[in-house]
């Protein structure tokens, strides 16, 4: 039977339905970065959902790229966590501050099994944001990790090589990210090209960033 005008209503404003030209729409949060906010549906990060960032190699800025959205979403009220679930290095405290982070609300996370520790984090609801680098991950863990992400009303951040950029993926928003460094001035501009893979709206050019140092 056909359900009912309002049920109709509720499914429709579900943030895994994409309704051709419109979408539903999804609360977002700045990423810090104009041109990045003006290319992303909604101006900003997801509140919740999987984004998936993919790069050539660690270390190219894919934290960079996250620190302004970390020291707000760090700063919400009531508070809750922010965890990093294997990073490849130990995160640098005094950077983290210097950013605006609240580093008391974050917590590293080291563990043989990362994504069983990740998509516990994200379905626990006691995390604002949860990270995670993952050498692999495959389609089917990949939507265990959206759906985690939705129950616990969370901003999950999967990190992953560039190798995977052609694989079907569930996440809601796939970001490649590769580093950008030219001479200027008799100094270095750091900074990155984003494109996106995956959005629903999204902008299909390149989006240049900028940024004074990498941490």
């Amino acid at each position: 039977m056909p359900g009912t005008p309002q049920q109709l209503s509720e499914l429709l404003a579900h943030p895994s339905v994409w309704r051709g030209r419109s979408r539903a729409p999804v609360a977002t949060i700045s990423t810090g970065f104009p041109a990045l906010d003006a290319g992303l549906p909604g101006g900003g990060w997801p509140r919740q959902g999987l984004i998936e960032i993919l790069t050539p190699q660690p270390g190219v800025g894919e934290l960079y790229l996250l620190l302004p959205a970390l020291a707000a979403l760090s700063r919400v009220q009531p508070a809750r966590w922010c965890t990093w679930v294997s990073p490849p290095h130990e995160p640098f405290v005094p950077a983290l501050s210097a950013h605006g982070v609240a580093v008391d609300r974050m917590l590293v996370v080291r563990t043989h099994l990362p994504l069983w520790a990740h998509e516990q984090a994200l379905r626990s609801g006691a995390c604002e944001a949860a990270l995670a680098w993952l050498p692999r991950a495959s389609p089917k863990a990949v939507r265990r990790l959206q759906l985690a992400a939705e129950q616990g009303r969370a901003l999950g951040v999967l990190y992953r090589s560039q190798r995977f950029a052609n694989e079907a993926s569930t996440a809601m928003l796939r970001v490649l990210l590769e580093p950008v460094t030219a001479a200027a001035s008799m100094s270095f501009k750091h900074g990155a090209r984003v494109q996106l893979l995956k959005s629903r709206g999204g902008s299909r050019e390149p989006i240049e960033l900028e940024w004074s140092a990498a941490v």
